[in-house]
């Protein structure tokens, strides 16, 4: 998404998209393998227990055999886009100063395709590495109506997803994320006001709503990923953009 060659400075175009300027001039180093292999088992505890903190984690991990701290079980979760599922004060941070939308689904009946859309992501493991997968989906169908693969956890990704989403289904009533930078970017949330679309943030109270999400990348990744070691990112989005395919409804 940055463009070194625009008239529009550097840092204007990573305001624009919501990521720091750091990020830009950063040269990211390869994960050490050992945490590879942890951060896998992580995302397959996680799974089993969205609940788990990276105190518990920690634990569950020591139980299997491999000695980690709880610090660096909470830096690869951080990494990994990982939080614990549990009634808490404070969900995902935005960024300071990216504004935060109401809560608007509290007890709204979900009864037609595109009155609420969500989005989300998560960390897809590879046999070398690893990538972020976000997935726009209707909430009354439960249909991903568009996804991207990204190497970083920038709002660009997030951005391409929407714009598909929008162009082949129209547009939703409300739009609903959780408060995660890339969600709560300038540059994320001007493309729903383009739209006229109400955007809807979750909140206090508003964890148990992510279930049916937390449902999806179950299947994606018991039935997909770790069943197929990516040697490439070309290689995840092929065979992510086949389970979809597999995986949505017939329209």
């Amino acid at each position: 998404m940055i463009d070194r060659g625009h008239a529009l400075p550097l840092i204007a175009q990573a305001r624009q998209l919501g990521i720091s300027r750091g990020s830009i001039y950063y040269l990211s180093r390869p994960v050490p393998e050992a945490d590879l292999a942890i951060m896998r088992r992580i995302d397959e505890l996680h799974l089993l227990y969205p609940f788990a903190g990276s105190r518990m984690l920690r634990d569950l991990l020591r139980q299997e055999g491999t000695t980690v701290g709880r610090l660096h079980v909470a830096t690869l979760m951080k990494r990994m886009g990982l939080e614990a599922l549990y009634r808490r004060p404070n969900t995902s941070k935005p960024t300071p100063g990216h504004k935060v939308y109401p809560y608007l689904l509290r007890k709204l009946a979900v009864t037609r395709p595109n009155q609420v859309w969500a989005a989300d992501i998560t960390y897809i493991p590879m046999a070398r590495g690893f990538v972020y997968l976000v997935a726009i989906i209707d909430w009354f169908t439960r249909r991903v109506l568009a996804w991207r693969v990204s190497i970083s956890l920038d709002a660009g990704f997030c951005i391409e997803a929407l714009e598909e989403a929008l162009a082949r289904y129209g547009k939703p009533t409300i739009f609903n994320s959780d408060q995660g930078s890339q969600f709560t970017s300038t540059a994320f949330t001007a493309v729903l006001h383009r739209e006229k679309v109400a955007i809807s943030m979750d909140g206090k109270g508003c964890w148990r709503d992510n279930v049916f999400v937390e449902r999806l990348w179950r299947s994606v990744k018991y039935e997909e990923v770790y069943l197929n070691a990516y040697a490439s990112v070309p290689e995840a989005r092929a065979g992510i953009g086949r389970y979809v395919g597999f995986y949505n409804p017939a329209s």
